[in-house]
This record gives structure tokens, sequence and C-alpha cells, in this order.
């Protein structure tokens, strides 16, 4: 009995270790991703790489604290970037939603979010009672929200 539970144990960790991110040294990301990161975005800094299953994910700043985070796969391919942007760079319809549909709140952070030609915002919205993550197309549709 001991025996299993120890396997089990032993199993369990290693599956939630392949399920989260694993932060890697630059050396260690494939130089064909460094390279079209590097060149798609030389003025960044504090830059931090992490494994993601089979993808390279990179943190990074550009300028007074833009926050960005990129997913890119083993070829070099960018497949998703999340870039911190502030509530006057949303688009017209999302700041037309919020003022309709989530007018008692007020937004937080926002980011604008990449993947493959589709842009989408992610915008939390709070007030003293309640949190708000919610994402829109670039129309101001309301594809998804979750009460944090």
């Amino acid at each position: 009995m001991k025996k299993q539970i120890t396997l089990m144990a032993s199993a369990l960790t290693l599956i939630s270790a392949a399920t989260f991110a694993q932060d890697i040294h630059p050396s260690e990301v494939p130089s064909v991703v460094a390279n079209n990161f590097r060149k798609e975005f030389p003025k960044a800094s504090d830059i931090e790489w992490e494994l993601d299953g089979d993808n390279y994910n990179v943190d990074f700043e550009i300028g007074w604290g833009t926050d960005h985070e990129i997913w890119y796969d083993a070829a070099g391919n960018m497949l998703k970037h999340e870039e911190e942007i502030s509530k006057g760079d949303l688009p017209n319809q999302v700041t037309s939603k919020i003022n309709s549909d989530f007018k008692d709140l007020r937004i937080d952070g926002a980011k604008k979010i990449t993947e493959g030609s589709q842009v989408t915002y992610k915008v939390e919205l709070e007030n003293f009672t309640e949190e708000w993550k919610v994402i829109f197309s670039a129309t101001g549709e309301v594809l998804h929200k979750i009460n944090d």
C-alpha cells in the first residue's frame, strides 16, 4: 500500500510539473525563436523565458513598463501576443459597450490580445464590491466574462 501511495504521489508530481510552464535560461531558447523575437522587439527589456509544453513564452517590457507576453512555437512562429494597453487605446466600440453594460464598474487594466489575425481585448473591470475579467471582440461584442 505504501508503495502504491509513493507511486501515485510521484505520478502526480510529474503530471503537475509537465502541466505548468518552466522558467528557462535564454541559452535554452532555440535560435530561430530568439532571433525572431529580437528582430520583432529590439527594444525589449526585463526579458524572461519559459517553456510551456512545446511552446516558448516570453515576458518582457518596452519603454516605461509596458508589459508584453508572447508565445512562439519551436519553429519561431508567433502564436499569441498579449500587450498591456491604456484604457484610451481600447477601440471606441469596446469603450461604448463597457459604458452601457458595465456602467457601475471602472477599468482597472486592459490588454490587447492578438492570435493570428484575430484581435481581442481583455479588460479588468471593478468597483468596491465586484471584479470582472471580460474579453471583447474588436467590435465590442462580449466574448467571455468571469466574475473574479
